[in-house]
């Protein structure tokens, strides 16, 4: 490779990089891994001949750089060719093919793990962004070496905005702080997260990061003498003490330090006066002891002791944080790791890769802690993948994960459950496994029953209670915070609520097709396929679907079965309308079937229903001013009446005037209750020194059941007047 460097002009841009890749490559690869990456640079720099970055320079400068950054983490000689030829797909005539049968299948497969889709039917550029992630992370569960190119390559990226367009540098700016300084730092890639998260910083915030950075320089100053007397004294007691330890002083990040301003609201002065250190042991045993000596030599700050050697982050990262009350009153940032806890703090995954002499064989066991780690976190997001409707909802969810600030909990065997501060017992429970997500109805914290929206602390012992019946509710999603959750929670329910518009759809069909002395079973299968095709819809169950949704009606889809020709446009006779049979509800069909808000129909009302497109059927009470106008102006509507075995509660309105007198509201409360009824809502509507106007939310079983409600309540000398609201 050396010589490939000499035999070019030695003046340009890309020699000087691939002498550098090639110094760094000769370090830990033998010369036929380094010949096989030659072949890699000569095909890439030949694919990319005649192309320039808009900096001026030559374009194959951009893959030669991220190559250095793998080679400086010491990745292996597959890696090395995919970061060379990671853009060849994207920009140039090679295709994936070309590079299986040139360089290896492996290769190709990390190139193409790493290239943005080049077609993509989106509506909007973010939807395109998304889809681009979503494809990396895909790429990304087969081999995690594509996101270790890929963030190469947006360091790179980040260097070199200067020349871009402002717009573009906030918009790229934006995406590395939200989407790939998270990924780094889940994975582990500490010394990447903090590059991206400085560029970054710099290129959305230019004036903030000016501000902070000449305050800090100003600073730093001020701090010397005091690093070094705490610096000193910590050295000093440990060699005491006869432990070989390093210590060293820790400068934030600017990144870190705004963000640290903005999230607690503190002054720049608050933050810079914590001094931070780190001890840098041999042994984790040597680390507690460590702990102990450091805890005697100054006062440790209660509740501010972190282990995360033994209670590991989700990225694998350990170490011991404290704080402490330093000399001067001043707060000490504390920091005790072992070597080669430090080295996978700074490297992450990419220590699975680090190319490893015969006697590094032993620290093997040790860098596959991470890759397991990485690998359980993609198996999550494969799930997550699946259940997501888009890329867009991919991408939420998948921001969600990568904010945790992390809580354990204990199962009742004894096994522990990493989840994000605030997590509650619903993401608990879909933590454990999906099925018992969807089955939860309660659990026992510490053996005391406690609701599913409790927040999680560290240290509790959860026991979840599941049922056959149970299913969730889509009331959890205010309250779970997990990405796993949310999109089990959401794919559930809209594969609920597609089989329940099936249903639906089938029943309101039928009921249409009987009376045209018609049944949906015996119409023969060329007729059913043949309105499949003239309705443009891919199966039966797709069109039951949106005849229960509301999308189409089933009166005009009986009609056009019962036609000769189906083609042909739907024929009416004068007059002509659907069966006069209404559709018998129960009020419990779930989402597809839904009581409407503004008139609270409940069993033994007149009702009738309504088509909502996309929602299904809605459900009013005869009398509602609502319906009056939606029949005006609508067809879309059908009789229903209620079944008689209906059962349940449901929600009633009730507009109540009472004596504005202290107690009258818990009077009424307490009558309510006795009457076997539960209040959902109070509201104050009107309200003078004499009397208040109140609107009631009870729940009742049906009309009998609240008029002897009103009744009972009418009997007290605080109620001057009750009526139902019906809009």
């Amino acid at each position: 490779m050396l010589q490939l460097a000499d035999s070019l002009e030695l003046e340009r841009p890309q020699d000087k990089l691939i002498r550098r890749l090639c110094s760094t490559l000769e370090s830990y690869m033998d010369q036929a891994q380094i010949n096989d990456i030659c072949r890699a640079y000569q095909y890439g720099a030949e694919a990319h001949a005649g192309q320039f970055r808009k900096s001026g320079e030559a374009y194959i400068c951009h893959p030669i750089a991220v190559a250095i950054s793998l080679a400086e983490m010491r990745m292996d000689a597959k890696g090395i060719m995919a970061a060379l030829l990671h853009d060849v797909i994207e920009d140039t005539h090679a295709s994936k093919d070309d590079l299986g049968r040139l360089f290896s299948m492996e290769v190709a497969e990390l190139v193409d793990g790493v290239t943005k889709l080049s077609k993509i039917d989106s509506k909007s550029r973010a939807e395109a962004q998304a889809e681009n992630v979503r494809k990396m992370f895909l790429a990304m569960t087969k081999d995690l070496r594509v996101i270790m190119v890929k963030l190469a390559d947006r360091l790179h990226n980040m260097q070199t905005l200067g020349s871009m367009p402002p717009e573009k540098k906030r918009r790229i700016a934006r995406e590395t702080l939200d989407i790939y300084a998270p990924i780094a730092n889940r994975l582990g890639m500490n010394h990447i997260r903090h590059q991206l998260e400085s560029l970054g910083f710099k290129a959305l915030y230019p004036g903030r990061h000016a501000v902070l950075k000449n305050a800090v320089k100003k600073a730093r100053g001020n701090r010397r003498e005091i690093v070094e007397i705490i610096q000193n004294s910590i050295k000093n007691r440990l060699r005491e003490a006869g432990l070989e330890c390093e210590v060293e002083g820790r400068e934030k990040n600017l990144y870190s330090i705004y963000q640290k301003m903005l999230n607690k609201k503190i002054s720049f002065a608050d933050v810079f006066d914590v001094y931070a250190f780190r001890i840098l042991c041999d042994q984790p045993d040597t680390c507690y002891r460590a702990l102990g000596i450091v805890h005697n030599l100054y006062n440790p700050v209660p509740g501010r002791f972190k282990d995360y050697i033994a209670l590991s982050k989700a990225n694998g990262y350990q170490s011991l944080h404290t704080i402490l009350i330093g000399p001067y009153g001043v707060p000490i940032e504390i920091q005790i790791r072992t070597h080669e806890m430090h080295r996978m703090s700074e490297s992450g995954i990419a220590a699975h890769w680090l190319y490893k002499s015969d006697s590094d064989k032993a620290d093997s066991e040790k860098t596959e802690h991470a890759q397991a780690r990485a690998n359980e976190w993609l198996r999550e997001l494969l799930e997550i993948h699946k259940s997501a409707g888009n890329s867009m909802e991919f991408i939420d969810n998948l921001k969600i994960d990568l904010y945790p600030q992390e809580v354990f909990v204990f199962t009742p065997q004894g096994g522990i459950i990493k989840l994000p501060r605030g997590a509650t017992i619903v993401d608990f429970a879909y933590a454990v496994h999906t099925d018992i997500g969807n089955s939860c109805v309660s659990a026992r914290v510490d053996k005391q029953l406690v609701p599913l929206q409790t927040q999680l602390e560290n240290g509790l012992t959860v026991e979840v209670i599941t049922t056959s019946w149970a299913r969730p509710n889509p009331l959890w999603l205010n309250y779970v915070v997990t990405a796993k959750a949310r999109s089990s929670i959401r794919a559930y329910l809209k594969n609920f609520k597609q089989q329940e518009a099936i249903n639906l759809g089938r029943r309101l069909l039928e009921k249409e097709l009987q009376g045209m002395n018609l049944q949906l079973d015996t119409i023969p299968s060329e007729r059913v396929n043949k309105l499949l095709e003239v309705l443009s819809v891919n199966s039966m169950d797709a069109l039951l679907e949106d005849i229960g949704l509301g999308n189409k009606m089933p009166f005009l889809v009986a009609k056009r079965l019962s036609q000769d020709d189906i083609s042909s446009a739907v024929r009416l006779d004068d007059n002509e309308q659907g069966v006069n049979s209404p559709l018998i509800i129960k009020g419990t069909e779930g989402m597809v079937v839904t009581l409407a808000k503004c008139c609270r129909p409940i069993p033994g009302d007149s009702i009738v229903g309504f088509f909502n497109p996309g929602r299904g059927i809605v459900v009013h009470h005869h009398e509602c001013r609502n319906s009056s106008d939606s029949r005006k102006k609508q067809t879309g509507w059908l009789d229903v009446e209620w079944s008689k075995d209906t059962s349940g509660e449901f929600p009633a309105e009730i507009r109540i005037e009472i004596l504005n007198q202290r107690g009258t509201l818990a009077t009424i409360a307490a009558t309510i209750s006795e009457m076997d009824s539960n209040i959902e809502n109070v509201t104050v509507v009107d309200q003078d020194d004499r009397v208040s106007v109140d609107l009631i939310t009870l729940t009742v079983k049906d009309r009998v059941h609240l008029a002897n409600i009103m009744r009972r309540l009418k009997k007290l000398t605080i109620v001057l007047k009750i009526t139902r609201v019906k809009a």
